[in-house]
């Protein structure tokens, strides 16, 4: 079993925890499908108490450290690390009661993701990186992209934006871009987990605009880790700011950006 350093310890810990935290909730928002606010509030406040839990174990094991969320940032005593946080990356699935969600903690260092965990509680799978060392799914087995070299052989993911967002229009034409040439497009509603899963060999690339650090800076690392490609949509952009986030295993990349850039 690949083992971890002191900080992937703290991380995995503290996910887990903040993991079956959720799993009790989850188990109980099928029965308030019924009405329309309760759900919602419902999933709010698990969300919050698995904020907290990841609060108490990250903070207690290193207390210097600054904090990135939804819910705020905040600056630590060492500027040079910060925890990138989401205590529940698929809040809609959840609130419907859609089995898929996960937490994702990352810890940058000096404007780079130096460790990664994604966990998916359902399915008992913990993704994890660190700079250097590989991907692992659960410190047992290597994560690898997928070596697919056709479009056509290949299956792809995005999220499109809720409510008539601003990227929808652009969304769309990326999507009557690809699809005639791939084998498949998928929406999870989570992007770490889509990552996670390109990582896996599961899926061969993912593209989204307008995300949050939170919401994909765990996929960074575990992605590159696995032989496979994160960039910004175009080149000049900067990713962690603006957002816009392309990803594939490195037999496709090259192709699958130049479908999507055409049009980004």
């Amino acid at each position: 079993m690949q083992q971890g350093s002191a900080n992937l310890n703290v991380m995995i810990k503290a996910a887990r925890k903040a993991g079956r935290s959720l799993l009790k909730d989850f188990g109980e928002v099928e029965n308030l499908q019924t009405g329309v606010k309760q759900p919602r509030d419902f999933t709010t406040r698990a969300a919050a108490k698995a904020e907290e839990i990841l609060r108490d174990d990250l903070a207690h094991a290193r207390e210097n450290y600054g904090w990135l969320s939804a819910a705020g940032e905040e600056e630590g005593t060492d500027p040079t690390r910060h925890w990138v946080i989401t205590p529940l990356d698929g809040a809609a699935n959840f609130l419907h009661g859609i089995p898929h969600w996960a937490v994702s903690i990352a810890l940058r260092h000096k404007g780079q993701i130096a460790t990664a965990v994604t966990y998916d509680p359902l399915r008992d799978e913990l993704f994890w990186a660190e700079k250097g060392t590989g991907a692992w799914l659960d410190g047992r087995t290597r994560l690898r992209v997928s070596g697919r070299i056709a479009l056509v052989d290949c299956v792809f993911a995005t999220n499109l934006p809720a409510a008539g967002g601003k990227y929808l229009p652009a969304a769309i034409k990326d999507i009557a871009q690809l699809m005639p040439a791939v084998a498949g497009l998928r929406q999870s509603g989570v992007a770490s987990l889509d990552l996670a899963h390109i990582a896996a060999g599961r899926m061969d690339g993912f593209w989204q605009r307008g995300l949050k650090p939170w919401e994909f800076a765990t996929g960074i690392l575990i992605v590159r880790e696995a032989g496979g490609f994160v960039e910004p949509m175009r080149p000049a952009q900067t990713m962690m700011e603006e957002g816009h986030v392309l990803a594939g295993s490195g037999a496709i990349f090259e192709k699958f950006a130049g479908v999507i850039r055409a049009e980004a």
